[in-house]
């Protein structure tokens, strides 16, 4: 008897600090039965246990969801690997922020290419395809890990620049030494600095001191040490957070 296909979702990042939530919900909102492996280790850890388990019992017909190309591998040469070794595999891949990169796109575009003459120059001619394909795929799998490093590489600059140019206090003890406390009130000063404050968001673009403001109007007086102690460790979890494995 035929094996029933499963979906599953993959999410991974790279250190404890990352959270797996926003993956999770993107994977979710696309298929919301689908099978979620979840996956946390660190630059000194760099198995997949979860993976590996995944990707061994993987069968034809399968699909795996991914957040992004990125999510798949360390870099762009294992990620091609493991995408060529799964779509010969017969099993669907899926990328949601990407989805040119999927698997059903280079499967249709070969299948549409080979002519059905049954000879041995179809063979050849389909084998040609297929390779020339699977190039094209390494090629966009490449961008794809490049333009993501961009992408942090920009964010980290923005708001360093930011942070910089709004004169923040050159040294806050309490972020310093990496003590955290989690509040209310801290939560919700971030959640309006990210979205008002200029640093964070185009749309509003608020200096510090009209977001101070807004702060104080919606959750009472904060000091200014504060607001700059929620500010940087603000721009840590969006930095930590959009981080991938160096190309």
């Amino acid at each position: 008897m035929k094996q029933k296909a499963t979906v599953y979702g993959y999410a991974r990042v790279s250190t404890q600090k990352q959270k797996l939530d926003r993956q999770i919900t993107n994977i979710r909102e696309f298929y919301a039965d689908a099978e979620i492996i979840t996956e946390k280790y660190t630059g000194t850890k760099m198995s997949r246990p979860e993976w590996n388990k995944l990707y061994k019992k993987l069968k034809p017909g399968d699909t795996v969801i991914f957040d992004e190309v990125s999510r798949m591998s360390r870099n762009a040469d294992e990620g091609f690997t493991v995408y060529q070794e799964l779509y010969n595999r017969g099993v669907k891949l899926i990328f949601l922020k990407e989805r040119h990169i999927d698997t059903d796109i280079y499967r249709q575009s070969a299948e549409a290419s080979i002519p059905i003459t049954g000879n041995e120059i179809a063979d050849i001619y389909i084998d040609a395809t297929e390779r020339v394909l699977m190039i094209l795929a390494k090629k966009q799998i490449k961008i794809a890990f490049e333009q993501a490093q961009a992408e942090v590489d920009h964010l980290h600059k923005r708001i360093s620049e930011g942070m910089r140019a709004s004169n923040a206090p050159e040294k806050i003890s309490e972020y310093r030494t990496g003590r955290k406390t989690t509040t209310k009130k801290s939560t919700a000063a971030k959640e309006i600095i990210k979205k008002y404050n200029k640093d964070f968001n185009d749309e509003h673009g608020l200096n510090d001191i009209a977001t101070m403001k807004l702060i104080t109007g919606e959750l009472g007086t904060i000091a200014r040490n504060s607001y700059y102690k929620y500010k940087r460790e603000l721009a840590d979890e969006i930095i930590n957070g959009a981080e991938i494995d160096e190309v």
